[in-house]
């Protein structure tokens, strides 16, 4: 005896719906709550009715799109760092229905912990930050009680305070191999360039800097480091001549942290007609475009930007879903690359 075949009907007697609810549900009339479409869907699933007895019905729910901002106090598209995270997270994101607005935070918005004027919290289902280094502002955008996630953080940053999620590149012993590389290489004076003060991921370069050192028995002279403040690095002016004048002897190397830092030391470096890397090496940390054009190609560490990204996404996604989950610390791997910046050095 052979089954008779399922009816519109069937689907809407087993739901307890009218027919023509279950038929406009089936065909996509937008007059039919969503809910009610999802329920329809599956009951046709389950009762084998035509088209939907051999397909897939998760992806056929219609999904609530949500709202994802993004707090910056850098535009993230103005690097090569954030352009390729922004470009993960903005795919990982609307691929599960969010949006993304980006909110730009001034300065006199983070001095005085002021939010973002179109920024309106009962209408955001989640925060991201990158290149929120303050750490009050952090402790702000923490209490608003919405799901947040920083990429990057402050370097006095309080964990056990903090009610969001962090997440960072590996910094410390990506940095930490390189500089133990030069010291079995015979670099017994290594410098280090940068604000160590500026941002949680720069703290820990220095740390891996200084435990490498530390490991091999060398001091850490202040003498041989260049560590004022960021803006110094940033605003184009002989600052960086000046600290390489003033020192009674220059190291054999430089272990800067980032790329743009890196790039600044080796052109002032040329200028002053000091070879890179016969007399000074100079090390990066990003894997800029900058670092493999420049002459001579910059020794740096890989950061997989877009996958950091999608990870960024994938986390707060997930504190969305379940907001009373322990907060997370999460670190994604870097990868140390040795290009002629630093010479042959041997394993």
């Amino acid at each position: 005896m052979t089954r008779d075949k399922v009816t519109i009907q069937d689907i809407a007697d087993a739901l307890g719906i009218s027919r023509n609810t279950a038929s406009k549900a089936l065909n996509g009339n937008e007059s039919i709550p969503a809910e009610t479409r999802n329920k329809v869907i599956k009951k046709a699933a389950e009762l084998k009715y035509k088209q939907f007895a051999f397909v897939d019905t998760e992806g056929m729910i219609a999904r609530t799109t949500g709202n994802i901002a993004l707090f910056t106090s850098n535009m993230p598209n103005s690097s090569h760092f954030g352009s390729l995270l922004l470009s993960g997270l903005e795919k990982k994101i609307s691929s599960d229905g969010f949006n993304l607005s980006i909110h730009f935070v001034r300065e006199p918005e983070i001095s005085q912990l002021l939010l973002p004027n179109n920024f309106e919290p009962s209408k955001v289902d989640g925060i991201i930050c990158i290149e929120m280094f303050n750490k009050a502002y952090s402790d702000l955008i923490g209490s608003l009680g919405i799901p947040a996630i920083f990429i990057d953080a402050s370097a006095r940053i309080d964990f056990s305070e903090l009610q969001a999620d962090v997440i960072l590149m590996e910094n410390d012993h990506s940095t930490h191999s390189v500089v133990k590389r030069l010291i079995r290489n015979g670099h017994k004076r290594i410098g280090f360039a940068g604000d160590y003060n500026h941002c949680l991921s720069f703290y820990e370069r220095w740390a891996g800097y200084n435990r490498a050192l530390l490991e091999a028995g060398l001091p850490a002279d202040p003498a041989s480091c260049i560590v004022g403040e960021d803006r110094f690095f940033n605003d184009g002016s002989t600052w960086i001549d000046d600290q390489l004048e003033a020192m009674e002897q220059l190291p054999s190397a430089f272990v800067c942290a980032n790329d743009f830092i890196a790039v600044a030391v080796m052109r002032t470096l040329k200028g002053r007609n000091i070879r890179v890397p016969d007399e000074v090496a100079v090390v990066g940390f990003d894997n800029s475009p900058e670092s493999r054009i420049i002459e001579p190609p910059l020794t740096t560490v890989h950061i997989p930007n877009s996958d950091m990204g999608i990870i960024t996404a994938e986390l707060l996604l997930s504190r969305i879903k379940n907001p009373s989950k322990p907060y997370q610390v999460a670190h994604v791997q870097t990868e140390p690359i040795y290009r002629e910046s630093t010479g042959t050095l041997g394993e």
